[in-house]
């Protein structure tokens, strides 16, 4: 049974905590056991998505101890976890990291929940060169601060609704035509997040030459976007890609349903947070919505089988369907196990040197950092609404469904 004390020693039995007193070099193995560290969310404003976090943790863990663990120096090893509860706060959380590094010896970090906790713990494991796989933490500002340590398995804030633009550029050419000649309206909230992804958007829109026409950005608290959809009658774009948090996806869907604006494709994010499909029926059918994972992907690897297979075991151990944050939660595990079997070494110095080289799928995505730690191997995953369902079109390669393309006009519904 999981325990954490607060704020003292999580998860520690009492050998584990002999060893760490005896010493940090001692506690990054204990006996037959590897031991990473991870300070979560267990209490305050992220306490939900901390349980998914650690539970995406634990069913890896338990999954990797059941298939004969982990080789490293011709001998087995099991996994464990060292949790302590960073209350939702940035501070305590970077505390926390330095008192795994420097009391408990860890020396393999797994990552917190938000992008905010990841900012203010990677400050910390760069110092000690203590390398962190994480799985929550998705600004883009993350990765420009010349981290060397910090490894990302899902995709990041500027790649969340850049494949629409992909996916767009696909149909223009199976129709015959020049991706070129696409007219794009980005819509974007004035928020670092959004803006992120506004920066996503136009890098790739650069690279199939499109021609952007409407570039606005939108007041924080979006909840007014008449100028906007006024423009998209007068200009007529291909694309329209909106990002206002769930405010945001509310407003759009229920102002284009209200408005009768026609556009042949519609992105947005936070389609299930902001509930489009219950609040709006028939209104929001046929918007593209951006998620990290879904259960309906074809990727597989040898712990977990298929994305499907993971959903599965995941909902019989835990009792609800896992959501994207617990599969990149336990894929980041997965990553620590490949990377400690091909350095088939403790040091830390070799062990990121072997994250840093990772190429491998596993059943949330393909992974493969760039120099700054990004995941540059999985695509962020878009979902189409389809008869009030939810259904993957793109990637195309892992798709479970087709892409209804061109939306139907209003008047034709």
């Amino acid at each position: 049974m999981f325990q954490y004390l607060k704020p003292v020693f999580a998860a520690l039995s009492a050998a584990t905590l002999a060893v760490s007193l005896a010493g940090a070099a001692q506690a990054k193995v204990d006996g037959d056991t590897i031991i990473l560290g991870a300070a979560l969310s267990f209490t305050g404003k992220y306490k939900t998505n901390g349980k998914h976090t650690k539970n995406g943790y634990e069913l890896a863990v338990k999954k990797v101890n059941e298939m004969g663990g982990i080789k490293v120096g011709g001998k087995s090893y099991k996994l464990k976890v060292i949790y302590y509860d960073d209350e939702s706060t940035p501070a305590r959380g970077a505390q926390l990291v330095e008192r795994l590094i420097k009391q408990d010896g860890v020396q393999f970090m797994l990552g917190p929940y938000s992008s905010g906790l990841t900012k203010a713990m990677a400050p910390v494991t760069e110092k000690y060169k203590i390398p962190m796989v994480e799985g929550n933490g998705a600004s883009r500002s993350l990765f420009n601060k010349g981290y060397k340590y910090l490894f990302a398995v899902l995709s990041t804030s500027e790649q969340y609704l850049a494949e629409a633009i992909n996916l767009a550029a696909q149909e223009a050419l199976a129709a015959g035509k020049d991706p070129a000649e696409l007219k794009l309206a980005l819509a974007m909230e004035n928020d670092p997040f959004s803006q992120d992804i506004r920066a996503g958007v136009l890098d790739d829109a650069q690279t199939h030459s499109m021609n952007v026409v409407i570039d606005d950005k939108l007041p924080k608290e979006l909840n007014d976007m008449t100028v906007t959809l006024t423009k998209i009658r007068a200009l007529k774009p291909d694309i329209l890609v909106v990002s206002g948090h769930s405010k945001g996806a509310a407003t759009a869907v229920r102002q284009m349903m209200e408005q009768k604006v026609d556009v042949p494709m519609f992105a947005i994010t936070h389609c299930e947070a902001a509930d489009v499909v219950g609040k709006f029926g028939p209104g929001a059918e046929y918007t593209l919505c951006a998620t990290q994972w879904a259960e309906t992907m074809t990727y597989k690897d040898e712990y977990f089988g298929s994305a499907s297979d993971y959903a599965k075991l995941f909902e019989k151990e835990y009792g609800y369907v896992p959501p994207y944050q617990a599969a990149e939660s336990t894929a980041s595990v997965l990553v620590w196990v490949d990377a400690l079997q091909r350095a088939n070494s403790f040091d830390t110095g070799k062990l990121r040197d072997a994250l840093s080289a990772t190429e491998m799928q596993t059943f949330y995505g393909n992974i493969k950092f760039d120099e700054t730690g990004k995941n540059i191997a999985k695509p962020m995953v878009l979902r189409q609404i389809q008869g009030g369902q939810y259904k993957v079109v793109a990637p195309t390669k892992w798709a479970s469904d087709k892409l209804i393309h061109p939306r139907p006009k209003w008047s034709e519904r």
